[in-house]
């Protein structure tokens, strides 16, 4: 879990109660360990927990509407991808996933206590820890909880935002797949489909770190799922197939490397926002500005210093999204959903979002749906997936000022 993704999740909290509810925030492997990951998720909320207290003192508004009203389970999510190797990335976000934040502010970080709310027979505190006012953490698989808050609430009530490897959907889905499209929409921010890759020359980190689970979350917008799913030998299967006849199909919105790269947060007007707060000694300022700083300097050993260095919003997206979806702003690629497939086994395209750009004719939907010798389906009307693929936002430059916003007043 590295900075964008903290960034989406202080944005979905920082939001009005009738705008969002977090229901759960549901935790995986990613740019880091899993381990890692639910220790920054839970340090987040215990960030939150001193920041609250420290508006107070300062007869602040306390923003963060959300966070004070609805109380989310954080559930841990697998360890690693279905079929894949592990995939560490990364140096960018540093070794924790927020450059060193835990050593540089401790008092802001939570006791190392912190594993006993999410595994039996570790030492705990005496005490409840007073951030746990924000949030329930469960013992039970993140993709069951998934599964059961599906089952609970109403149809097409809840959505889920991909912030990550789609591991978690891919085994919720396996295990109920009924249930799991019970689900309203899946905001999914991954893949390069036009543009390139950011982990190869093709592929993006989500996907690429598990493109298995990937396709199979995909293929479920697919009127025949077996028409994209990854093709991979029974006997090294570790999920089943999906039923031949499914009530419905996914409704997924995807935010590819296309749209999310060019919404930047760059150094100059973060640091332009983040000084007012420093200087009054915000806590949440404080542990952000340590893994900004971190990023803008990574971004720098990267490419220099003749461009301003800038973090792409890449996460975030679904979130602004979720809040102002109904903008008309919001556009989809021209022709979605689109047919957009997952590749699982190449050796140098793994992780790639593969499309058809042939500008082939289609089958008209009334007298014809097969065209002879498409034996993959890219043309045919009854296989392949349907992707909403989104390519503009309400604006580029808007967006950062927006969220520093929400997060600081």
């Amino acid at each position: 879990m590295g900075a964008d993704d903290v960034l989406a999740m202080l944005l979905a909290l920082a939001s009005k109660p009738e705008e969002l509810e977090v229901m759960l925030i549901s935790v995986t492997y990613g740019n880091v360990s899993l381990e890692s990951c639910l220790r920054n998720v839970v340090g987040l909320f215990h960030v939150l927990d001193h920041e609250m207290e420290w508006r107070k003192s300062q007869g602040k508004s306390l923003g963060f509407e959300a966070l004070r009203t609805y109380k989310p389970i954080v559930a841990v999510g697998p360890e690693h991808p279905l079929e894949d190797e592990i995939l560490m990335a990364d140096s960018f976000h540093g070794a924790d996933g927020l450059h060193g934040v835990h050593e540089a502010h401790p008092h802001l970080s939570p006791a190392d206590t912190w594993k006993a709310l999410f595994k039996d027979g570790l030492p705990g505190e005496t005490e409840a820890p007073s951030y746990l006012k924000y949030f329930t953490p469960s013992k039970t698989p993140g993709h069951k909880e998934i599964l059961r808050i599906l089952k609970e609430e109403p149809a097409d009530t809840v959505s889920i935002c991909v912030l990550g490897p789609l591991t978690n959907l891919a085994l919720a889905a396996a295990e109920d797949p009924e249930t799991f499209l019970r689900v309203k929409e899946v905001a999914v921010m991954g893949g390069a489909v036009e543009c390139e890759g950011n982990v190869t020359p093709v592929a993006e980190f989500n996907t690429y770190a598990d493109a298995v689970s990937a396709a199979r979350v995909f293929a479920l917008t697919s009127p025949n799922p077996t028409s994209t799913m990854p093709p991979i030998p029974k006997a090294k299967a570790t999920l089943p197939p999906y039923p031949e006849k499914l009530s419905k199909l996914l409704n997924l919105s995807l935010f590819p490397l296309d749209i999310t790269t060019p919404h930047l947060l760059n150094m100059g007007f973060f640091v332009e926002k983040i000084e007012s707060q420093l200087a009054v000694e915000s806590p949440l300022a404080q542990w952000v500005n340590t893994f900004m700083t971190g990023i803008f300097r990574q971004i720098i050993s990267m490419v220099g210093d003749k461009v301003e260095p800038g973090l792409s919003l890449h996460d975030p997206i679904t979130v602004w999204y979720m809040l102002t979806g109904s903008d008309p702003a919001w556009k989809l690629a021209k022709g979605a959903p689109e047919d957009i497939r997952i590749e699982t086994s190449g050796q140098w395209t793994h992780g790639m979002h593969v499309s058809d750009r042939r500008g082939r004719t289609r089958p008209d939907g009334v007298t014809t749906f097969e065209i002879p010798g498409d034996e993959d389906g890219w043309l045919s009307l009854r296989k392949g997936n349907r992707i909403n693929r989104y390519v503009s936002s309400p604006g580029e430059m808007a967006f950062a000022p927006v969220l520093m916003e929400r997060l600081f007043g």
